[in-house]
């Protein structure tokens, strides 16, 4: 399993992409999504939606349980992937491609975000 190296990880397993025009990518890392099993149902942020570092924004849903879904940062939801909202398993396939979950116009962003590097140990554990 190999974490993209351009991408920001959460320890509650999002990543996040570089913000262009100010506005970045939402998704889980693969770690998360093997961990979950095959994902059947996602619940995501509406557009205009403002979310919180830090705090729950929508829900991923698989044959295994049910796992709440964080926001790596602040700022408001400019957009959802609704391809994923019309084929969760893209999520499970492509985390970091397809299975993207939604875009954020960001506002505020945690100094505590790790690099691929530092992902990868949190996860080592």
């Amino acid at each position: 399993m190999s974490n993209p190296q351009q991408l920001r990880y959460s320890k509650e397993h999002e990543w996040l992409s570089a913000a262009e025009d100010g506005v970045a990518t939402v998704g889980i890392t693969e770690h998360a999504a093997n961990a979950l099993g095959d994902v059947v149902f996602v619940q995501l942020p509406e557009v205009g939606d403002t979310v919180t570092a830090g705090e729950t924004c929508g829900e991923l849903e698989s044959t295994k349980s049910v796992s709440d879904l964080y926001s790596p940062v602040t700022g408001e939801v400019t957009e959802i992937n609704e391809d994923v909202v019309n084929d969760p398993s893209l999520v499970n396939s492509a985390p970091f491609e397809g299975g993207w979950l939604f875009k954020v116009r960001v506002s505020e962003e945690p100094s505590d975000l790790l690099s691929a590097a530092e992902y990868d140990a949190h996860i080592a554990g």
